[in-house]
């Protein structure tokens, strides 16, 4: 079952991103890479400046995915799911739970590198865009360092123009 997540879901966010995220090691740049992947004060702050959560529940949390809205979009921000529960569509439900919450376009910011998830959300029904309309978009929506706008991909949902 989806259902919201609250701050008493940090530990268990973090624990399944923390997770997720070692497909990346390896993937993306050293310099981004960090260990741990995420930690509890940066989770916080991003709960915090409007981050949703949403988690699938199995008898406890197996996939999280966050949303933000940014005014005239919507983002998806960190989509994560247990690295044992991959590949049982999780991901895609979260995914499509999460697009029936808003009516905005949505954007979804990724590393270049990984490019399962860029398959993932181009066979969800997103498009890769430009790399102008990338860093434009990374810097107008995002809060990230210019080495991660160098080496990240922004993927629109249709309904973007």
């Amino acid at each position: 079952m989806i259902r919201a997540c609250s701050a008493a879901d940090a530990p268990q966010i973090l624990a399944i991103i923390n997770d997720a995220a070692q497909a990346y090691r390896g993937a993306i740049p050293a310099d981004r890479w960090h260990e741990p992947y995420m930690r509890l004060d940066h989770l916080e702050a991003e709960m915090a400046d409007g981050v949703r959560f949403w988690g699938y529940d199995d008898e406890g949390l197996i996939g999280v995915m966050g949303i933000q809205d940014r005014g005239d979009v919507a983002l998806i921000r960190h989509a994560y799911v247990r690295t044992v529960s991959r590949s049982k569509g999780i991901g895609r439900q979260l995914l499509q739970f999460l697009e029936r919450t808003t009516e905005k376009p949505i954007l979804i910011g990724t590393w270049l590198a990984a490019t399962w998830a860029i398959r993932f959300y181009e066979k969800n029904g997103y498009r890769v865009v430009s790399r102008e309309d990338t860093v434009r978009l990374l810097k107008k929506y995002w809060n990230i360092p210019e080495r991660q706008v160098e080496t990240s991909v922004v993927l629109a949902s249709a309904s973007f123009r």
